[in-house]
C-alpha cells in the first residue's frame, strides 16, 4: 500500500464522515450487501483503500443544478471532492461502470476512520448514484453549527436516528477544523464556554463578520488528526468549538449529557455505538436496483 494514498484518504476524514453523518433523506429498508461486488468487481475495495447518501453532494454546479456543496453548511468546508474523483477513476479502470460514487464515499468513510485510528465497520454495498442535487433541501435538513440541541435531535430524528446516535455521529468531529465563521459567536457569546479556551481561539477569530472568517481552528483542540473519544473529553471541560459541540453536554441537565460523560469515559463504547450508527445511517434510503445510475466522474451527471 503507498504511503501517499493514505495520506490523501487522511485528508478527506473529516469530509467523507461528515457526509455518512448527514445525510438528507428518509429512512426505509435498503437492498445492500457487504459482498455486493464480489462477482461484479472484486477488486473495488482494495482499489478504493489503495487510491485514497447517494452521492448528490458531488455533483457540481451546472446549466441544470445548484450543487449541494453550495449550500450554507457545505459551503467552503466539506472539502476533498477531487480526491474523491481520483478514487473513483482508478475504481473505473479496474471496473470501468460498476462501482457507485455513493458506495465510493461509504467505503472511504470506513477506510478514513481505520486509518486515524478509529474504528472499523462493515460497509453494505449496492448503491446507486443520484441524477440531481438539492441545495434547498441539503439547507433544510442538514445541521448547521449553531444549532441548539433540540434542533439537533429533531434534525437527526427526522432521518430515524436516536439521540445516541447523534451523539456518537457527533465524535466525527474528533478529527478536521472550522472556519471562524461557524465559532465566532461560540468564542464571543456563549457563556458555557471555558474562559482560556475562547481567549486562544479570538486569536486568530476577530470579532468582526468578514474579518478573518476563513481562519481555521481544530475542532479537537487536543487529538486534531486522530480519531478518539478526546472530542468528548473537551465537552466536559466547556472546550468544544461550535455552539452544536457544546449543546450536547450541559453539565448534566441535558438529554444527552450521559452519553457524551459515558464515550469520555469509555472508548471503546464510543467506537462500538459509532460503527453501528454509521451502518445505520448507510441504509437511510439508497438508490438501488435500477432506480439513479453508476457516474462515469462523480462531479456530473452522465
Amino acid at each position: 500500500m503507498m504511503m501517499m494514498s493514505w495520506c490523501r484518504i487522511n485528508n478527506i476524514a473529516v469530509m467523507v464522515l461528515l457526509i455518512m453523518a448527514y445525510c438528507n433523506v428518509k429512512y426505509c429498508e435498503a437492498e445492500l450487501s457487504p459482498d455486493f461486488y464480489s462477482n461484479s468487481c472484486p477488486a473495488a475495495l482494495s482499489t478504493i483503500q489503495k487510491a485514497g447518501c447517494d452521492g448528490s453532494i458531488l455533483l457540481e454546479d451546472s446549466a441544470t443544478i445548484i450543487s449541494e456543496q453550495n449550500a450554507l453548511q457545505n459551503f467552503k468546508s466539506v472539502r476533498g471532492f477531487n480526491v474523491v474523483e481520483d478514487i473513483k477513476s482508478a475504481v473505473e479502470q479496474a471496473c470501468p461502470g460498476v462501482v457507485s460514487c455513493a458506495d465510493i464515499l461509504a467505503v472511504a468513510a470506513r477506510d478514513a476512520s481505520k486509518y486515524v485510528g478509529g474504528p472499523s465497520w462493515a460497509v453494505k454495498l449496492g448503491r446507486r448514484d443520484s441524477k440531481t442535487a438539492s441545495k434547498d433541501l441539503a439547507e433544510a435538513n442538514l445541521p448547521i453549527a449553531f444549532d441548539d440541541l433540540e434542533a439537533l435531535l429533531s434534525s437527526f430524528a427526522r432521518q430515524g436516528l436516536s439521540a445516541r446516535d447523534m451523539v456518537a455521529l457527533s465524535g466525527a468531529h474528533t478529527i478536521g477544523m472550522a472556519q471562524c465563521i461557524t465559532f465566532r459567536s461560540r468564542i464571543y457569546n456563549d457563556t458555557n464556554v471555558d474562559a482560556g479556551f475562547a481567549s486562544t481561539r479570538r486569536r486568530s477569530c476577530p470579532p468582526l463578520t468578514g474579518n478573518g472568517d476563513g481562519n481555521l481552528a481544530p475542532l479537537d483542540l487536543v487529538t486534531p488528526s486522530s480519531f478518539d473519544n478526546n472530542y468528548f473529553k473537551n465537552l466536559l471541560r466547556r472546550k468544544g468549538l461550535l455552539h452544536s459541540d457544546q449543546a450536547l453536554f450541559n453539565g448534566g441537565s441535558s438529554a444527552t449529557d450521559g452519553f457524551v460523560s459515558g464515550y469520555a469515559r469509555n472508548q471503546a463504547s464510543f467506537y462500538s455505538d459509532f460503527s453501528a450508527a454509521m451502518v445505520k445511517m448507510g441504509d437511510i434510503s439508497p438508490l438501488t436496483g435500477s432506480d439513479g445510475e453508476i457516474r462515469k466522474i462523480c462531479g456530473a451527471i452522465n
